[in-house]
């Protein structure tokens, strides 16, 4: 049997028209996203989606509208996952360069622009759309899980 597909929450955080991408794969993959997890039982979307980016890069955020629905899955097994994002803002955008995760998942964090996102591999494929062009609404269809 199936396990059920596993909810998270993103944020798109724009700052000084950059895009804040991190990588969660060390020495496995060059693979960018939004920053962002898991959600946990019993707490909000938005207390999911503080807590994560704050785990992750050590900011503050304010949180705003949705803007973006991904999901992904392995076809050759029974993961599934919905991630939900949200448009986010930052008052203080610097992130302290000695910042670890303290589950060990992000293992760098960068502000990039539009134009840097085009030589990076970053998933899913509507970010930079949301992101810079402001489009909302999205949504971004079950695609293959990216290794």
């Amino acid at each position: 049997m199936a396990r059920p597909p596993r909810l998270a929450v993103r944020a798109v955080i724009v700052h000084d028209a950059r895009l804040l991408l991190v990588n969660a794969y060390k020495d496995r993959s060059d693979l960018w996203c939004a920053p962002g997890g898991g959600v946990e039982p019993h707490s909000s979307l938005h207390d999911n989606l503080a807590r994560e980016v704050s785990e992750e890069t050590g900011l503050r955020i304010s949180i705003e509208e949705p803007c973006l629905v991904n999901e992904f899955h392995d076809p050759d097994g029974d993961y599934h996952q919905v991630d939900l994002y949200f448009r986010c803002t930052v008052a203080d955008a610097r992130i302290d360069p000695a910042w670890r995760d303290p589950e060990g998942v992000v293992h760098n964090r960068r502000w990039v622009t539009r134009e840097e996102v085009a030589d990076l591999r970053v998933k899913p494929d509507a970010l930079a759309r949301v992101a810079f062009d402001g489009e909302s609404g999205v949504y971004d269809p079950l695609e293959p899980i990216v290794r």
